[in-house]
């Protein structure tokens, strides 16, 4: 699978840590920045990588700040992207099996780097249910379609 990531300054040594498991786990991994923990706009790195999904030139997405707000907010406009800020892991597997979550957010700040690991893991992992949710995501996907550029 192709994954991009991206983070702001406050998400920098988490974003590298996930890139460490996406490798380990076998992904290919884009990296669009930043290259450090000198203070960035998210929202530079967060349009990057969500564009990079929405167009299909990545599978997958994980992006970082200090609280993950501020790169879910960016990332949902982007058309075709569906990320889910999540913090615990039941939320991981639920934004993959009912929503297809397309882009993990996570908060560097706020979220410990083992939880963080292990969520990265549970939501690479967990496939999409498809069946019922499936319509629900079609609604989306029309209202992107109708009133979306």
């Amino acid at each position: 699978m192709k994954v991009v990531v991206g983070s702001d300054h406050a998400g920098y040594e988490l974003k590298e840590q996930v890139k460490t498991i996406l490798t380990e786990k076998g992904h290919t991994v884009i990296d669009v920045g930043t290259g450090s923990p000198a203070s960035v706009d998210y929202p530079d790195f967060g349009i990057e990588a969500a564009t990079l999904v929405g167009r299909g030139e990545a599978d997958r997405g994980v992006l970082v700040c200090g609280t993950g707000i501020g790169m879910s907010i960016v990332a949902n406009k982007v058309k075709g992207v569906r990320a889910a800020l999540i913090d615990d892991l039941y939320s991981a597997i639920q934004s993959r099996k009912h929503l297809d979550a397309n882009i993990l957010v996570l908060g560097g700040r706020v979220t410990g780097r083992d939880l963080a690991a292990e969520i990265t893991r549970v939501w690479l992992d967990t496939p999409f249910e498809g069946g019922r949710h499936s319509k629900r995501l079609e609604k989306i996907e029309k209202y992107e379609k109708d009133n979306l550029k």
